[in-house]
């Protein structure tokens, strides 16, 4: 595993990081700090803090410090509106998150309401920047285009093949693995098993006995690294060859520690990897100790973008940076250009594939496929 900074220490003194006392720019970020999907706040945090760090560190925004406070949501919808509304309480402005799309979409409430502007650096679910909300961005993809990239890579290099779909139920699994489906059926391709799971059990093996009884030959897994890792393991287990497809979800090394041996071949869609861009070199020097995965930069390219916006505004408030991140404007990231269309999402398509197998290091990670 990884390191992860994030300690539940320093979350339960509930410390303001990289500010100051006399700090005048309130951010927070937002995300499973603790609970089975922590390894992904951990990178929501990771990110976020070292960009805050860094633009503190160059004078910060407009002159201004940031002071960033941390909000745990458990991956809760529930957990993510208190956490919402506490950022409301403490008269914080912009946010960073949330992770799941469950819980963005509820909090997204509260803050359109109180006029907080967010970026999520992982939420997917259309639903998140599809209801006409002023202020809600993503510096990821969205499931419909993701779940194009599935059907296109299906239809590429499984023509002819049996197709088993399952998901996890959640805005997230169950979008992804909806849109895929609706792609692939268009198409012309009959999926052989379509199955929603229970999140939070280890005993998959009776949605992998009707896997094996349809012959599937590839499986398309819409959900997260937890539940991904036993039923490609559980799989293995009762002699299935069958390659999994999933998504962004199980962007941790968190799922090869799971399933072991049988994630190797496991086929992934998720962002061309930022590590190769030449803009976030420096950027990854910064983090010395820790290696930036997955949601990583893609959390620290956020907050680049509220800086841009409020420069570009002269301003930061936050209708102003809104209107200016509607404008079409190119933001320089870490992840590269990103312009934004009047929902808050990306213009340019984020999704390529890779494969999970093990690297010269003997460690089991995913790497990006040279042709998709």
């Amino acid at each position: 595993m990884k390191k992860i900074l994030l300690t539940s220490v320093a979350l339960a003194a509930g410390l303001a990081f990289a500010g100051t006392a006399s700090a005048q720019i309130k951010m927070g970020v937002a995300g499973p700090m603790t609970g089975p999907n922590a390894t992904f706040g951990a990178q929501l945090f990771n990110g976020t803090k070292q960009a805050v760090e860094d633009i503190n560190a160059a004078g910060g925004i407009l002159g201004q410090k940031i002071e960033l406070e941390v909000g745990d949501d458990v991956s809760d919808p529930k957990q993510g509106v208190d956490v919402a509304n506490k950022f409301v309480g403490d008269s914080v402005t912009m946010v960073v998150g949330h992770f799941n799309s469950g819980v963005t979409i509820p909090a997204s409430n509260v803050y359109d309401k109180a006029g907080i502007l967010f970026i999520t650096p992982s939420a997917t679910n259309v639903a998140v920047t599809g209801r006409g909300l002023w202020n809600a961005f993503r510096t990821c993809g969205t499931d419909d285009q993701q779940g194009r990239v599935w059907a296109d890579y299906v239809l590429a290099h499984f023509k002819g093949k049996k197709v088993a779909i399952l998901h996890d139920k959640t805005p997230y699994g169950k979008g992804l693995a909806d849109f895929a489906k609706a792609d692939l059926n268009a198409d012309g391709v009959k999926e052989v098993v379509y199955e929603g799971i229970t999140t939070g059990e280890k005993d998959y093996s009776a949605v992998v006995t009707k896997i094996k009884s349809a012959g599937a030959d590839v499986l398309l897994w819409g959900g997260l690294q937890t539940e991904g890792g036993l039923i490609v393991k559980q799989m293995r287990e009762q002699g299935l060859k069958t390659v999994m497809l999933s998504g962004d979800g199980i962007t941790t090394a968190e799922f090869a520690t799971i399933g072991g041996d049988a994630v190797i071949g496991t086929l992934m869609s998720y962002g061309p990897d930022p590590k190769k861009n030449p803009a976030a070199a420096e950027v990854i020097k910064e983090f010395k100790t820790y290696n930036p995965e997955a949601y990583t930069l893609y959390a620290y390219a956020a907050v680049q973008i509220f800086k841009q916006a409020a420069e570009a505004a002269k301003s930061v408030d936050t209708q102003k940076m809104a209107d200016v991140m509607h404008s079409g404007m190119a933001f320089h990231t870490v992840l590269g250009d990103i312009s934004y269309d009047k929902k808050g999402d990306r213009t340019s398509l984020d999704y390529v594939m890779y494969t999970w197998k093990k690297g010269p290091d003997g460690q089991i990670s995913y790497f990006q496929n040279e042709t998709n």
